[in-house]
């Protein structure tokens, strides 16, 4: 099963709807080529979750375009409380199955997504991350945040720290102009592109951590009474939490999976023609298919 979240405001886009950002060879939306990429990996279900402004129209592209072979439901995050309510959400329609998160403005590949549905299918105990390099995440120059990994010997995540103002020097390097150090980044540093793969064991902690900021909310992510939009809970910070064992119910542990591959994404309107003309590159290389939909039953 495949969580999308698509609820954002895209703020740093202009305020338009990124997920139906046109990328593909005849203008097919991020979302066309991410739930493309996931069906051809394995996935079945898909979860969009949709923000009450964008959300209708996100919807009625999807009835539109999508295969009917497209199992697709459409919660609705009511207020803007962050990803780890976002992904609460979708928790009536998962249950108690395993279950992958992903950003509805990121094309992760169907190999990185592959990686993924292989992981959940054959290690019941772990939660997963796809870990891509820094310098493999960022389209252009512009300023970007990325969530810096920090992995144990054992390939499993010890921290994550999230970096603002990550922007790629003219000589290819990277620094961060948050005022943290380390100010200077290697480009293969792992880093999370909210792609995860999640066990049911995790609903306690993200129902934890989002009632512990707004209590209104109910265990499925539903309100049960007006709530302040004045803090977003969210999904790296609570599973760093969790793999510190600062949440109840001690440590998950979660394996970073290493993946080399782009995962190519928009996060200013400048960014738009450069992916755009990069997804185009990749078609004509064959690592990807025209049809977003190839293959897909």
């Amino acid at each position: 099963m495949l969580v999308l979240l698509a609820a954002g405001l895209a703020k740093r886009f202009g305020g338009a709807c990124k997920p139906l950002a046109p990328l593909g060879l005849q203008g097919e939306a991020v979302i066309d080529l991410t739930v493309g990429d996931a069906r051809r990996a394995g996935f079945g279900d898909v979860v969009l979750v949709l923000g009450p402004q964008t959300g209708p129209a996100i919807e009625y592209h999807v009835r539109r375009t999508w295969p009917a072979s497209v199992p697709v439901s459409f919660p609705v995050q009511e207020v803007p409380l962050g990803t780890a309510h976002a992904v609460l959400c979708a928790r009536r329609h998962i249950g108690e199955r395993h279950f992958a998160v992903v950003n509805g403005d990121d094309v992760y590949g169907a190999d990185a997504l592959g990686v993924l549905a292989r992981h959940l299918d054959t290690e019941p105990s772990e939660h997963a991350l796809i870990g891509f390099r820094l310098d493999a995440s960022v389209a252009t120059d512009e300023p970007v945040t990325r969530g810096t990994c920090q992995v144990g010997d054992d390939g499993l995540l010890l921290a994550i720290a999230e970096r603002k103002l990550v922007q790629r020097q003219p000589d290819g390097t990277f620094r961060a102009g948050d005022g943290r150090q380390p100010e200077q980044l290697p480009g293969d540093t792992p880093v999370s592109m909210n792609c995860w793969g999640l066990r049911p064991t995790v609903w306690p902690v993200l129902e934890e951590a989002v009632r512990g900021s707004h209590p209104e909310v109910a265990a499925d992510g539903t309100l049960a009474a007006p709530v302040q939009a004045d803090h977003e809970v969210l999904l790296p910070e609570v599973i760093g939490a969790m793999v510190e064992g600062r949440t109840t119910g001690g440590v998950q542990p979660v394996r970073v999976l290493r993946d080399d591959g782009r995962c190519v994404g928009i996060t200013h309107a400048e960014d738009l023609p450069v992916v755009r003309a990069e997804l185009a590159t990749m078609v004509a290389r064959g690592l990807r298919p025209a049809d977003p939909w190839e293959g897909v039953r």
